[in-house]
């Protein structure tokens, strides 16, 4: 390193607004900046204007370069972001929503690789049968000097049509003239930003797991390679031989919005009247399936239910059951993981629910395990900053290192503090969702087949529960901070 820049630059796309973040060679983050999308709220769900993620990057990278003298001129700069999303070449101008993202219907039922190959033959019978597809960050990478690229987490499976493949960590080019950041800094192959988050918040070994965050959120376990967990389907880690199994769910962090705009309270507002609800939210329990869950019941046809209500029960308990009800949700999935001998020690919370500390205590006591916060909480840029580290050779590139290579950021440790509600709370939202799933005439997804026995761990426990059988192959969905609405998939 010596002579060069001691800067390195990583960007997460999502689907909300752009991180930009500076990381110096001890992994400190010398600061961050956001920027939305221009036009966004006239897009279509599933639809986004590629050229507005570009200016809201230019701005992000802009107003770094202020904050962060260095960022200006970094070692590296690397992009990564939001996926399954793929971005046509045919896109002539801005203002045209003509990229398609993850909430896309094409291929959603499908694997992260079937989901972007269904994306690419939309856009084909929308523009034409030669149009180019790319990754959302190979896209923009390309606008800044980099040459066609496929960039790919090691072990990901190709994508067809999609570019020449680059691992994650590889030098791709060099940016160009006009930009924010100085002409000839290297640009470096990115990934997804669930394989990003999951490499900045130490996912190396067995028992570490995240939960992303963000509108959705899930629960994603480090587990040996090779595990029974993984069954068919598993993430590779940064480091070999550690797999990534779990699954995404669908509304952990949208259903507080949802209650937001329907008491016209903010979010602070909520979270401090939760604070002062007792645990059991006195009776109100929430199931969080908005659009529907993923994991671990994989039903669309699901809807939200609030039970308990009573005269006395006001916005303070509605948000303390959303806080209960989600952090049940992870424990449902930990039990399906546990029943396949994946076991949790250790939770890092991501994204903007990281910020709660009421939150994260009330997922910890749940879970039973403790709750790693970060400092800077959108893992999945600090994560494209280690690419662009590993492009700087600052340290090794995924798949090259071991355990413990590369630095991470602060995390302030919350231990769990176990309370009988809540143990009876997770008895009667696992009851109450099984009740609901049974009373739809629609069956589940197509793959819902299994059930695991009852937890061992808990001798109350005598009800199956559905579980998917490749429980992790909706795992590479992005990381949300601000918010892509694609946690992990």
């Amino acid at each position: 390193m010596s002579g060069s820049p001691a800067v390195v630059v990583g960007v997460d796309v999502g689907s909300n607004s752009v991180r930009a973040l500076a990381l110096d060679p001890d992994g400190v983050v010398l600061g961050a900046t956001t920027a939305g999308y221009p036009g966004a709220a006239g897009w279509e769900p599933g639809h986004a204007d590629p050229y507005a993620w570009f200016a809201a990057t230019a701005q992000a990278l802009a107003e770094l370069r202020a904050l962060v003298p260095g960022a200006a001129r970094p070692a590296a700069l690397c992009l990564g972001g939001q996926s399954p999303t793929t971005v046509p070449d045919a896109v002539p101008r801005s203002g045209i929503a003509a990229a398609l993202t993850c909430r896309h219907p094409a291929g959603a039922t499908g694997s992260p690789v079937e989901q972007h190959h269904a994306q690419h033959a939309a856009l084909r019978a929308a523009h034409g049968p030669d149009v180019q597809a790319w990754q959302l960050y190979d896209w923009l990478a390309a606008r800044f000097g980099a040459e066609r690229a496929q960039s790919r987490w090691p072990g990901d499976p190709p994508l067809t049509g999609y570019g020449p493949i680059v691992a994650t960590g590889s030098v791709v080019g060099t940016v160009g003239t006009g930009h924010d950041i100085a002409a000839g800094t290297p640009l470096v192959a990115g990934a997804q930003d669930a394989y990003l988050a999951f490499w900045a918040g130490g996912l190396d070994r067995p028992g570490r797991a995240m939960d992303p965050g963000g509108r959705t959120g899930g629960l994603a376990v480090a587990v040996p390679a090779g595990s029974p967990a993984a069954d068919a389907y598993a993430l590779p880690s940064a480091v070999s031989g550690i797999d990534i199994v779990g699954g995404p769910v669908a509304a952990h962090g949208l259903i507080l919005e949802w209650l937001r705009d329907l008491t016209g309270r903010d979010v602070r507002d909520l979270l401090a009247l939760a604070a002062e609800v007792p645990p059991g939210a006195r009776g109100v329990l929430v199931l969080p399936y908005l659009e529907g869950e993923r994991a671990p019941r994989w039903n669309r046809e699901l809807r939200g239910e609030v039970f308990g209500l009573s005269a006395g029960s006001g916005p303070g308990e509605l948000a303390r059951a959303v806080l209960e009800g989600t952090a049940y949700g992870l424990a449902h999935i930990a039990r399906e993981l546990g029943a396949r001998g994946a076991r949790l020690d250790t939770l890092v919370c991501a994204g903007s629910p990281a910020r709660s500390p009421l939150w994260c205590s009330i997922k910890a006591a749940v879970l039973g395990v403790p709750v790693e916060v970060p400092a800077e909480t959108d893992l999945a840029a600090y994560g494209a900053a280690l690419a662009a580290g590993a492009g700087a050779r600052w340290w090794p590139a995924p798949g090259a290192g071991r355990a413990g290579d590369w630095p991470r950021p602060a995390m302030t440790v919350l231990d769990p503090e176990p309370r009988p509600e809540y143990a009876a709370g997770l008895r009667r939202f696992l009851d109450l969702g099984d009740a609901a799933q049974a009373r739809l005439s629609v069956p589940a997804d197509a793959g819902v087949s299994t059930r695991s026995g009852p937890d061992p761990a808990d001798p109350t426990s005598s009800q199956p529960r559905l579980v998917e059988p490749n429980l992790s192959a909706n795992l590479s969905e992005p990381n949300l901070s601000e918010e892509p609405t694609c946690p992990i998939r």
